[in-house]
């Protein structure tokens, strides 16, 4: 069922709004009504390491629920927004600031390089918008040394710390590639729905 750029826009603001709410609350998990029921979100951390959610529920409990645990104050601000309606994607570039200041640059300290999130938007039975599936990446690199920085500093708050020293592979929702319920690409991109470029192979 088509969407127009208008509704897209629409309920993208709205995403933006519930944003600015979860971070002034500190509390991400509101963000999950935004998702399909049957939806999916996840990140890669390593070639054998990857997040998936899958189901609003567990986009809620895990997603941004436990994997956003230690991160109060932080703030991922997008810069920038590219929307197609006629794929029904949206795609999303943020930046990752902790809120909290470093001394040398009086700056806050921040995770470098690229950030953001790629969404796929349908219309649900009842007629309202909702993201069907979600892929974000970040820099893995940065993030640890902005952490470690951070933690040198003094400044990281205990549960920064408690985060930092978690086994991630241990955690609910971590996964081996091999043992991935849901594609790394969203599963209509990797059905070749949306394929602009064929393989000269």
């Amino acid at each position: 069922m088509s969407l127009t750029r208008a509704e897209i826009e629409e309920f993208w603001d709205s995403w933006l709004e519930v944003n600015r709410e979860a971070e002034r609350i500190g509390d991400w998990r509101i963000m999950a009504d935004w998702y399909a029921e049957d939806a999916t979100y996840g990140w890669m951390y390593t070639p054998d390491e990857h997040f998936m959610a899958v189901g609003r529920e567990e986009i809620r409990e895990l997603a941004i629920g436990q994997e956003m645990a230690g991160l109060d104050g932080w703030h991922y601000d997008y810069q920038a927004t590219l929307i197609d309606e006629k794929n029904q994607m949206v795609v999303g570039f943020w930046k990752q600031k902790s809120g909290i200041t470093d001394d040398a640059t009086g700056e806050e300290y921040e995770i470098l390089g690229i950030g953001g999130s790629w969404f796929g938007v349908e219309r649900q039975a009842g007629g309202e918008l909702k993201f069907a599936w979600q892929r974000d990446w970040f820099d893995l690199g940065s993030t640890a040394h902005t952490f470690l920085a951070i933690a040198a500093s003094g400044k990281a708050p205990q549960g920064l710390l408690d985060r930092m020293s978690v086994d991630g592979k241990t955690q609910p929702g971590h996964y081996t590639l091999q043992d991935l319920p849901s594609p790394v690409w969203p599963p209509p991109v990797e059905r070749g729905d949306y394929v602009t470029q064929e393989s000269l192979s």
